[in-house]
């Protein structure tokens, strides 16, 4: 083709799920569970899939990383899942919270509400960036109300940030409040047709 590969490091990690039955889907598929955001979202669109789409430029300054950070977050999802306490897990690292929480309702078909006044507050982003941002050490976790007390508090004591952001419905709709809602089937339709367009 006339467009070169972008120059990517890749570093490839394979784990060993003892009881494949425990593992943690990356959609929600129960209503009434609520939606947490765990780690702090920066204003970092440099490289951004929304830089890319909405500038044309992947050039800038990448996201901080903080190993120990993402180590005590693996650590915290690692216990959490052990205990039963979350449903589903999905990171932030390609399109951010958007794009996330789109691919966390396609999963299995299960629509959601969301809020992002406490994210631009206590982080002290935009809009853009509370939606767009791929800035490292966050997930997305959706958790039963029976499990929220003793799941927020495993979080404070290991020292993640964690913000309860939406809660998951039937209303086969995705609504991000104050921005739009969408119908799920639509999302999907996009979702799903746009590689099948391009080639054909």
């Amino acid at each position: 083709g006339d467009v070169a590969i972008h120059p990517t490091p890749v570093v490839g990690v394979l784990g060993v799920i003892d009881d494949v039955a425990r593992r943690v889907p990356s959609g929600w598929q129960d209503q009434g569970n609520n939606i947490y955001l765990l780690g702090i979202t920066r204003d970092e669109l440099d490289g951004s899939v929304w830089s890319e789409v909405i500038h044309d430029h992947l050039g800038g300054k990448p996201p901080v990383v903080d190993l120990k950070g993402e180590k005590a977050l693996a650590e915290l999802l690692h216990g959490a899942s052990l205990q039963g306490l979350v449903a589903s897990a999905h990171d932030l690292s390609e399109g951010g919270l958007a794009q996330a929480v789109v691919e966390s309702s396609l999963r299995f078909g299960m629509g959601a509400r969301f809020w992002l006044n406490e994210i631009l507050e206590r982080d002290n982003v935009d809009l853009t960036a509370a939606l767009f941002s791929e800035s490292t050490g966050r997930v997305i976790v959706s958790v039963g109300r029976e499990d929220d007390v003793k799941f927020v508090g495993l979080c404070e004591a290991r020292g993640i940030p964690v913000l309860r952001i939406g809660v998951t419905d039937a209303s086969e709709k995705l609504e991000i409040q104050d921005v739009a809602t969408w119908n799920l089937s639509d999302l999907k339709q996009a979702h799903s047709s746009t590689i099948p367009e391009l080639f054909g």
